[in-house]
């Protein structure tokens, strides 16, 4: 792994991760009604943090990995798609139109797991997390939109 490749990476997942603090979640998010399984609020960064690590270490193994093109390809897609989500459901508070974003992200970050392991398999494997966390984010960002109709645009 080439680790100027890796910082590179960690950038982009870095200003991507900005978003979060340029839209907190505030009082808006904690009135909102949440499913029972909603992660407790301290995960979030700490799984963020993990997430961007192996995101950024996975791409950095590929990246002088011969037809790599494809895969890194769909790691800067899902990067965007991540930095799109934050503003669209904490910034705007459209939880209903976040689920678009969100569909992209989840399908990007899922091909790029699957390219990634036909890459190199560690690398896939870092994926592995990503695609784990952004289904149940998924999940929870519908759930959201179900409980609180009066909210969810």
């Amino acid at each position: 792994m080439d680790i100027g490749l890796f910082f590179v990476y960690l950038v982009a997942c870095g200003a991507a991760s900005a978003t979060g603090a340029l839209f907190p979640t505030g009082p808006w998010y904690e009135a909102l009604t949440k499913p029972s399984w909603t992660p407790p609020n301290w995960l979030f960064p700490v799984a963020w943090i993990s997430l961007y690590l192996l995101m950024s270490a996975a791409a950095a193994r590929v990246a002088g990995v011969e037809g790599a093109a494809l895969g890194l390809a769909l790691w800067s897609v899902q990067i965007a798609f991540n930095t799109l989500w934050t503003p669209v459901f904490f910034g705007l508070r459209r939880m209903r139109t976040a689920l678009v974003p969100m569909a992209g992200l989840w399908l990007s970050v899922t091909a790029t797991c699957v390219v990634f392991f036909t890459l190199d398999l560690w690398a896939g494997l870092m994926f592995v997390p990503y695609v784990v966390w952004v289904s149940v984010a998924g999940a929870l960002n519908l759930a959201m939109v179900r409980l609180n109709p009066e909210v969810a645009t």
